[in-house]
């Protein structure tokens, strides 16, 4: 019978000259420094999607509603169109009654709130306007236009550049 020689003074390497134990460390390690980089990209950085009184903006949604019934009885109608060419954003404004006073039209980018545009409008007697605008991102923009009381609004959605003409009109 033989016995197995164990003592220290074998010829056998340590544990960590082979490859192997190293080799099964690797994975649990990259997987440490791989969380610890999430971790460290998600407490760096502001989520922008996230808004910060989100219960305030719910109980707004029921005064939004309001406004856009109000357009919808006005007989409310948006029309844009954008040459990227002159950089022109050209649009009219029609209703039931004539529309007249000063507007708002918001143009929001549907995840860069940096790249949003808030722009004052003041229509003519039928209702036509133009704006200069920098070059628009190729995106699904958000219009809204409201007037300059409050009273109402129009919302749709504009995805830029598929459709070089947009028409939204309020509805019941």
């Amino acid at each position: 019978m033989q016995v197995a020689n164990l003592s220290p003074s074998s010829s056998a390497a340590p544990w960590y000259r082979h490859a192997w134990p190293w080799l099964l460390m690797l994975g649990p390690f990259l997987v440490i420094l791989a969380g610890g980089y999430t971790s460290w990209l998600a407490f760096s950085r502001q989520d922008a999607l996230v808004v910060g009184d989100y219960y305030l903006k719910g109980k707004a949604i029921n005064q939004d509603l309001r406004r856009e019934r109000t357009a919808a009885t006005l007989g409310l109608s948006l029309a844009l169109s954008y040459d990227a060419a002159s950089g022109r954003l050209s649009g009219r404004v029609a209703g039931s009654t004539p529309v007249r006073g000063a507007m708002t039209l918001r143009l929001i980018h549907p995840t860069r709130p940096d790249r949003d545009l808030t722009l004052p409008v003041q229509p003519d007697a039928n209702g036509a306007f133009a704006l200069t605008l920098p070059m628009l991102d190729m995106a699904r923009w958000q219009v809204l236009l409201e007037d300059g009381a409050l009273a109402w609004r129009l919302e749709g959605d504009w995805s830029w550049p598929q459709q070089r003409d947009v028409r939204i009109a309020a509805q019941h």
